[in-house]
């Protein structure tokens, strides 16, 4: 069955998605659309060299949306246009798929359900680190009760992204604008979806409450400092959100989830990190390094490497599909995405659908509230009532 699927967004993120989604020759792309002509005219003709033909170009997503021709549309916008388009798409029946978070507000979270209720059309989430080899591993060791009863997990993304906040000539990028103008944790999804799906979380368990806290400003200032000199006016900035974001969170089964987001600060690549805690076990993910320990499986008391479980608990997807997976981006997370969502618009099942999208996008405006009034504890919606 041949799938039409119109990207809305081309830049280097919108185009890896659509080399990754030119693999599969089902995969048809009859339109893209970006305000930016140089990235427009680069997806096209990444286009053009896999099926032959060149894909209409446009630079407003409007008329792509209700083009006959599409099935679904890939969001790949900057952030903050994320939900105005899904829901755009799903109210014209197309099967939408956006870029992490799913959106920025409260009234956002609100608004794609309502589409998504009131037209059917499908939904999912890119949320490609669900998909780690390792993550999927600790998902079957839950399922296998090596755990316990789960009570506790860490979880973030802390990640250098300095440069990314600034052009050449020191003038912000939208990363660099969003980090000014916003305050909370700004990119919760990378590290809060996979511990949302280790809990069963809109599953067998929901959020209902969390609080925020921030650290002030710092790194960003000593950066352009040092990048474009202290007279600088990008040396001179006043940030808005401080380099450390921590929220905690808390479940209805009484559980704590424990999130930092941290995006200024110097320190070498690294996923993660990770933590999961149960009454017969824990996971512990942390400058590259996964351990577990087994209570009654590890010997002594001490921590083994993850990797002594993999074939014993190595999830089908990476057994069977795992060689070609590392072909794509993300340590496979790109491959096993782009698969996940064609199969979605083609059975309507969705393994990262809506709900789950905005129950994880909403701790950046909830960390937001509580950090602006102090450090208060917010409410969580439960979006599925």
């Amino acid at each position: 069955m041949s799938v039409r699927i119109a990207f809305i967004g081309t830049g280097s993120r919108g185009t890896s998605l659509l080399q990754e989604a030119l693999r599969h020759p089902d995969v048809q792309v009859p339109a893209l659309c970006d305000t930016n002509v140089e990235n427009l005219n680069r997806a096209a003709e990444v286009v053009e060299r896999s099926r032959g033909s060149r894909p209409e170009l446009s630079p407003d997503c409007r008329p792509v949306l209700t083009r006959d021709d599409v099935d679904a549309i890939v969001i790949a916008t900057p952030q903050e246009d994320h939900a105005a388009i899904a829901v755009q798409a799903m109210r014209a029946g197309k099967f939408a798929a956006s870029e992490v978070p799913a959106c920025t507000t409260l009234d956002e979270c609100h608004e794609l359900v309502r589409a998504h209720e009131e037209g059917g059309s499908g939904y999912m989430l890119l949320e490609n680190c669900c998909y780690w080899k390792h993550v999927m591993q600790v998902q079957r060791m839950i399922e296998a009760g090596l755990f316990g009863e789960l009570t506790y997990a860490r979880c973030g993304y802390v990640h250098d992204c300095r440069s990314l906040r600034f052009n050449p000539d020191g003038t912000l990028t939208w990363r660099g604008e969003n980090t000014v103008n916003y305050v909370g944790d700004l990119y919760p999804t990378h590290g809060f979806g996979p511990v949302c799906q280790w809990l069963g979380i809109n599953r067998s368990d929901r959020l209902v409450s969390l609080v925020s806290m921030s650290s002030k400003s710092a790194a960003h200032n000593v950066y352009a400092a040092e990048r474009f000199g202290e007279d600088h006016p990008a040396a001179k900035i006043e940030w808005a959100n401080g380099d450390t974001t921590c929220t905690l969170v808390r479940t209805a089964q009484g559980r704590l989830i424990e999130i930092r987001y941290d995006t200024a600060s110097p320190r070498p690549p690294a996923v993660g990190p990770y933590a999961l805690q149960g009454t017969k076990g824990a996971y512990e993910h942390a400058f590259s390094e996964h351990k577990v320990y087994m209570e009654g499986r590890s010997p002594g008391h001490a921590w083994e490497p993850l990797d002594g479980y993999e074939e014993e608990f190595r999830h089908p997807y990476w057994r069977e599909r795992g060689d070609e997976a590392l072909k794509a981006g993300h340590d496979g997370g790109d491959y096993f995405v782009i698969s996940d969502f064609l199969d979605a618009i083609r059975t309507g099942v969705s393994p990262i659908d809506v709900y789950d999208a905005v129950t994880w996008s909403v701790i950046r405006p909830l960390s937001a509230e509580s950090i602006l009034a102090g450090g208060k504890t917010v409410e969580v919606p439960d979006f599925k009532v």
